[in-house]
């Protein structure tokens, strides 16, 4: 499934943006609710909710949702921050908190 289709069947979340911290509680990124990055901001948001943080486990099915996307982010490292984000996270296991603001 292409990730349009794929975030279509995710739940919208209210807010401005996703503001990832760390363990230690510094501020690591900020996603944006607002055109470019909504769709980000939604796959977060929605693995957030369902995770609890954004983990391995979270990343791994992140990286599912972005679907062609990430094939892309694989093969052009700093093109998609947010999915090279989730690739760091499936790698190195350590996981990001995220609240909407």
């Amino acid at each position: 499934m292409k990730f349009a289709d794929t975030l279509k069947t995710l739940p919208e979340f209210a807010g401005e943006q996703l503001v990832l911290t760390d363990g230690s509680g510094a501020e690591v990124a900020v996603i944006a609710n607002a055109p470019g990055t909504a769709g980000s901001f939604r796959v977060y948001a929605h693995l957030a909710q369902q995770y609890g943080a954004i983990n391995a486990e979270a990343a791994a099915e992140g990286l599912a949702i972005f679907a062609e996307h990430t094939e892309d982010a694989s093969r052009n490292p700093g093109r998609h921050p947010n999915i090279d984000r989730l690739i760091a996270i499936l790698t190195t296991g350590i996981s990001l908190n995220a609240r909407i603001i």
